[in-house]
């Protein structure tokens, strides 16, 4: 029987019956389901990856159902301590499935390097000794790195870039583009524009400072777009119609208003962070360059912080969407090897590059979106959030499994998500 990414009555099963599940699904081993169930990375393993090490902070791990991403089904991992993300998250999926899911496409993955050069006698004849020198400089950060090139990595392009004013006077910065393959590429990239330091000074004359990676990898993006019939949007008692005329207007607004546009790329980004983080990567990058790119590649038009996400009505009435945004993730080294979790999420995905794990995660981002859109523009935000929030109540109120989910469905019922209600429930019920 071929796979499939739905999961019926998923969330009506115990944790070890989901664990059960995604292992049959994922072919985990009875080790690998431990770790799961265990909590996975030790304070002995934490110590290891970071300094001063006293325990770990765990956060919940759970699987987004539903995604079909060019025509094959996934299951994927996502850690978050928000409340509805998962729920939301997949009921989008559905969603965006029965348009024929997503398609995706990513570039290159290639990522920029940094080198200021200051001092510089006249910045016009650097920029054109550097253009003179581009081989020579590509091929000095290639020899370096031998290991990327051998996979088809490597230098790409060198671009110097001139600012004549700046508060502390002229400087000329260069761009070194570094194709890292399935690698996030920050070692690599660090280490290229180090070596090339002293040359550049050379060429150029003038004094470097700083070397580094830029976040803002607008060289290394992932797109997804979907199709949702209105059919499939519409709650109980509205036209689907009026829905997805409601989300575009909804995708407008952050359009033309940063202030909203914040709100509406944070929706996006609880569903990439999630995906980010469960794989063991650098999410704080993420967010760097997601929201830099919103500034830089603006929608709005007139270089104002806009939305990510396009939503519009399509020839046929339904509901047309799409991302793109850059996404600087790795599928080998950093904790992505080392963390146990996160190399049985990387697992359960079971994807074949980087650029297909970016593609997973705009997925994520654009259908995290819709859900959020959706929400806001029919019943509002709260309703689902709070039913979700108040199981959250309850365990603070020192509700056992036992009465989680039916103090939970009296405290949603009441519309009253005090602690205090929640203990007066738990202490009557004993």
């Amino acid at each position: 029987m071929s796979k499939t990414s739905r999961l019926p009555g998923f969330y009506k099963l115990t944790t070890a019956e989901r664990v059960h599940a995604v292992a049959e699904w994922a072919g985990l081993t009875p080790a690998e389901q431990q770790i799961l169930l265990a909590g996975g990375l030790s304070a002995e393993q934490a110590s290891h990856m970071i300094e001063n090490g006293i325990g770990t902070h765990a956060l919940p791990l759970g699987i987004a159902a539903n995604f079909l991403i060019n025509g094959r089904p996934y299951l994927i991992p996502m850690a978050v301590e928000e409340p509805s993300v998962l729920a939301a998250v997949s009921n989008a999926a559905k969603m965006i499935g029965d348009g024929g899911g997503f398609h995706t496409e990513a570039s290159q993955p290639v990522m920029i390097g940094q080198i200021q050069l200051l001092d510089v006698p006249d910045l016009e004849a650097a920029v054109q000794i550097i253009e003179a020198n581009k081989q020579l400089l590509m091929d000095s950060a290639d020899s370096i790195s031998q290991n990327i090139v051998r996979r088809g990595g490597g230098a790409r392009d060198v671009i110097a870039r001139p600012f004549p004013h700046t508060p502390v006077g002229p400087m000329l910065i260069v761009h070194l583009h570094y194709d890292c393959r399935d690698a996030m590429g920050a070692n690599a990239v660090n280490t290229a524009v180090e070596h090339l330091a002293p040359l550049l000074a050379e060429l150029t004359g003038g004094r470097t400072n700083l070397r580094i990676l830029s976040n803002l990898t607008d060289q290394r993006t992932a797109t997804a777009r979907c199709t949702v019939p209105a059919g499939s949007l519409a709650p109980k008692g509205m036209d689907g119609r009026e829905v997805a005329q409601r989300i575009a207007e909804a995708n407008a607004f952050a359009i033309v208003d940063p202030y909203r546009a914040a709100t509406h790329n944070k929706g996006i980004m609880n569903g990439i962070d999630a995906v980010c983080i469960a794989t063991g990567n650098d999410w704080r990058a993420l967010e760097a360059g997601a929201h830099a790119y919103a500034a830089t590649a603006s929608r709005a038009g007139n270089g104002q912080y806009s939305a990510l996400t396009d939503w519009h009505i399509d020839e046929n009435g339904d509901l047309f969407g799409e991302i793109t945004l850059p996404l600087s993730v790795g599928i080998v080294g950093g904790a992505t090897k080392v963390h146990p979790t996160a190399q049985i999420a990387m697992k359960i995905l079971d994807v074949q590059s980087a650029a297909e794990l970016a593609q997973v995660m705009a997925c994520v981002g654009l259908a995290q979106n819709l859900a959020a859109i959706r929400a806001l523009a029919t019943n509002g935000i709260q309703a689902g959030h709070m039913r979700m929030h108040a199981r959250q109540v309850a365990l603070a109120a020192g509700a056992a499994d036992g009465h989680v989910e039916r103090i939970a469905q009296q405290l949603y019922r009441e519309q009253n998500f005090r602690v205090e209600r929640a203990r007066e429930i738990l202490v009557a019920s004993d």
